[in-house]
């Protein structure tokens, strides 16, 4: 496929109106691309060279990207910068510099893919001006609509409010001939949790293919999610008898093992191994398996005490130096609840009691161990839950997961299969919930000194891949958190709303849909100033009184956010106990 013929097409994709016309127009996208070309048309439209597992990054940064610039069109980078701080888009940058020169037009999406994986693999002494050196001459061989989109991709902000979802139901438009059938794509991707490689398997081999697509070492399973119920009545009322486990306030992880190679991934699919030593040499000396995925929750535990440390002291490990000093210092526990995959043998489709039965046989365990299985106990009447969940809550977790004994696991989905249940705050909104911020608000009196004052966040509508406001959080951070904050949404300040952000309040800085955020609130409340389940001339729905906790949680993307749906139900539900 030609790179002209992929950019004159990402042009169309951003001019169309409705979400409609998006996904048609990226069906006839992946129609239109050859066999050779159509994995790198996929990652290219989700933002990224390669699957976010492995990790595969290009590294280029705007300062960095504006001296590519420069060397691409014989110009400065101050002459760059002035241009990017008038028109707030690299990507339009390039578009007026490339001009309206003669080029080629030979330049094929597989030479600028091979291009860009190039320099994202170029390493070691020299690896920038390299870098540096690749991009220019790419550039140079693109025309000014070429240049436009090629820029916006190297910075990883392609700008067409197209997700994840909306790329699902136009592969099953373009693939399977109906869009109807995004639910067998999106279960194959959840599986593999590789869209470039499923869109082809789509292509190739149609519904069957899909469908057969089962887990294997070394790619991450999307995780299966928790729906939320008020009560233990409402968990027996709906599920039945339930196998209870605790709710650990912990870090999501998956283990793979295939031979001696281990992997550690997270909830967001990143590679995670580095990070947790103990966990993978735990593994490998007590899986009676030799290829396996578990998962479970990573802990901190003081091992004088047995008692567990709070989430953000295991996000500690996120930073790179100091691994084995934090490993000393707050060593972990990772408490595995479920089988996926084992030795050749697809795990997802048994039911949770025979995946528990036979993880708990492969796991061997003794009490210096770093795995341990997660305890489970089949219940079957409200009483008897309440006083395990009470129980749970004086150990100091947050409360516990009750599952359906005879469920598959659902990857990639939130069925209510599993309920989790935390513990009861005095306000009428039971649990936290995760919003993604797309602006923020400049500060007044005490805050203006910051520039920052309060937070827009909103939560995630997965049927039209779009996030809606539902709430303006303007306490919880720290004088310090805040300042953090703002350095870290400037990084992703859009001059206009970004693409796929529904809203009826315009903040004074926009930020595109990346970070998110665990709040607590008061209640939720009908709202005319937010777009959380607005219909029509009805309301939306907004948090009262919210309030943040913690910091950013990267080990969420935006798509793991609460869902609007989710919003609805704590809304239903405090109607309920009224």
């Amino acid at each position: 496929m030609r790179f002209r013929t992929f950019a004159d097409r990402l042009g169309g994709i951003e001019t169309a109106t409705s979400r409609r016309a998006i996904v048609h127009a990226v069906a006839d996208l992946l129609k239109a691309a050859d066999a050779r070309s159509l994995e790198a048309v996929v990652y290219l439209l989700q933002g990224q060279l390669r699957p976010p597992y492995e990790g595969v990054e290009i590294g280029v940064a705007t300062k960095l990207l504006i001296r590519v610039l420069a060397e691409a069109y014989a110009t400065t980078p101050a002459a760059v910068a002035r241009r990017f701080r008038q028109a707030g888009d690299l990507g339009l940058v390039a578009e007026r510099l490339a001009g309206s020169g003669p080029r080629s037009g030979r330049l094929t999406v597989q030479d600028a893919y091979r291009t860009m994986m190039t320099a994202a693999n170029a390493a070691g002494r020299g690896s920038i001006d390299r870098k540096i050196s690749l991009l220019a001459a790419l550039l140079r061989r693109t025309s000014a609509i070429e240049a436009r989109y090629l820029v916006r991709i190297i910075q990883g902000r392609l700008r067409l409010g197209v997700g994840d979802q909306t790329l699902l139901e136009a592969a099953a438009v373009a693939a399977l001939g109906d869009g109807r059938k995004k639910a067998v794509v999106e279960h194959a991707y959840a599986v593999r949790s590789d869209l470039g490689q499923v869109v082809r398997l789509a292509f190739t081999g149609g519904e069957r293919t899909l469908a057969a697509v089962a887990p294997r070492p070394g790619v991450p399973v999307r995780p299966a999610l928790a729906q939320r119920l008020r009560s233990v009545e409402e968990i027996i009322q709906r599920l039945g008898p339930v196998q209870a486990e605790p709710k650990y306030d912990g870090f999501r992880l998956q283990l793979h093992r295939d031979g001696e190679r281990v992997w550690a991934f997270s909830r967001r699919l990143e590679n995670v191994t580095a990070m947790f030593p103990e966990l993978t040499e735990g593994l490998r000396r007590q899986l009676r398996a030799r290829r396996a995925i578990v998962e479970g929750e990573a802990v901190v535990y003081n091992p004088a005490s047995g008692n567990f440390l709070p989430f953000q002291t295991t996000l500690t490990r996120k930073r790179r130096a100091g691994i084995a000093q934090a490993a000393a210092r707050h060593p972990l526990r990772l408490f595995v609840f479920d089988l996926l995959y084992v030795d050749g043998r697809n795990c997802l489709p048994l039911p949770q009691r025979e995946r528990s039965r036979r993880l708990r046989k492969l796991l061997s365990f003794g009490p210096d161990d770093p795995l341990a299985v997660t305890e489970a106990f089949t219940i079957d009447h409200p009483r008897q839950l309440q006083a395990y969940f009470d129980t749970m809550i004086r150990r100091g977790l947050e409360g516990i997961v009750a599952k359906r004994p005879d469920a598959a696991y659902h990857a990639g989905a939130r069925r209510y299969t599993w309920v989790k249940l935390k513990r009861a705050y005095q306000q009428q909104l039971r649990d936290t919930v995760d919003l993604v911020l797309v602006g923020y608000l400049a500060g007044r009196g005490k805050r203006a000194a910051l520039g920052i004052g309060s937070l827009l966040g909103a939560v995630y509508d997965s049927k039209h891949d779009r996030f809606r406001t539902v709430a303006k959080i303007g306490s919880g951070p720290s004088e310090r958190q805040w300042r953090e904050l703002r350095t870290l949404l400037d990084r992703g300040a859009r001059s206009s709303k970004p693409r796929g952000v529904d809203s009826l309040i315009t903040p004074d800085v926009w930020v595109e849909p990346k970070y998110v955020v665990e709040v607590l609130a008061d209640e939720v409340s009908r709202s005319p100033l937010h777009t959380c389940g607005r219909s029509g001339d009805r309301p939306g729905y907004a948090l009262r009184f919210p309030r943040m906790l913690g910091g950013v949680r990267t080990d969420k993307g935006p798509e793991d956010a609460t869902t609007e749906r989710e919003i609805l139900d704590l809304y239903a539900s405090q109607r309920g106990s009224a």
